[in-house]
């Protein structure tokens, strides 16, 4: 009978961790701040957003062969659907290799930061930018983008797994160019087929970040709290 897969274990040769708290609390307060100005629609915010949506626009009407290079890539190689299935191959992956409570807060935290981007949609309730001629549609609330968001903790999540279980130096670059690609690529479609204000965009990844530095963060503490108990258990009883 074949033997289950051992635990993964921490890497030993990655490079340190940037403070998760640290950076969940600047972009979290980062996202407040912006959410506070979009929902109040401070005028020179909203300016920027009509300047910025406009000239994309006016482009994109012109360029039907990169609309549909960018409508390819935001439907199909970055869409929402695609990353969380990425995630749950890697949480399906963690829950055969015995990580069992990684898998489940790997899952927690992709679960969360959808309810999250939802329920933002829905109560600021944000109509997305309209075009006489559009170039594609999309549906539901603007802000913030669910394509933004979605990339940044999936490929947030995954690069923190790469790190924890002892990907190479070579391996380690190559998935943070395709993560950072990614994330800002897909804010980037977004913006250029109409469908998002810039601030909707800048808003999700905001989030994400935000979202993967406190998972990460509270993942720490727990495993910290975990090595504490599991080394008080083993020290002798003192009279």
């Amino acid at each position: 009978m074949r033997s289950p897969s051992p635990p993964l274990s921490p890497p030993d040769r990655t490079p340190a961790p940037v403070p998760a708290l640290g950076t969940g609390i600047v972009c979290g307060s980062l996202a407040l701040v912006l959410l506070i100005l979009v929902t109040v629609g401070w005028s020179p915010l909203m300016s920027l957003d009509r300047t910025v949506a406009d000239a994309l626009h006016r482009r994109a009407v012109t360029e039907p062969g990169l609309v549909h290079a960018n409508r390819i890539l935001t439907d199909w190689v970055w869409d929402p659907w695609t990353m969380r299935a990425l995630i749950a191959v890697a949480v399906l992956g963690l829950w055969l290799r015995g990580a069992r409570m990684l898998a489940g807060w790997v899952a927690a935290t992709s679960l969360f930061a959808t309810l999250l981007q939802q329920g933002l949609k829905s109560a600021v309730g944000r109509e997305r930018p309209r075009w006489p001629d559009p170039v594609d549609s999309a549906h539901y609330a603007a802000y913030p983008s669910g394509h933004a968001m979605t990339a940044v903790v999936s490929c947030g999540l995954l690069l923190w797994l790469l790190r924890r279980h002892g990907a190479g130096r070579r391996v380690w670059w190559a998935a943070l160019t395709v993560a950072w690609v990614s994330g800002i690529g897909v804010g980037l479609t977004r913006l250029y087929l109409g469908v998002h204000w810039l601030t909707d965009v800048l808003g999700g990844w905001l989030l994400g970040a935000a979202v993967v530095a406190f998972s990460i963060a509270g993942y720490a503490r727990y495993e910290g709290r975990e090595r504490g108990g599991a080394g008080g258990a083993s020290l002798p009883h003192r009279p």
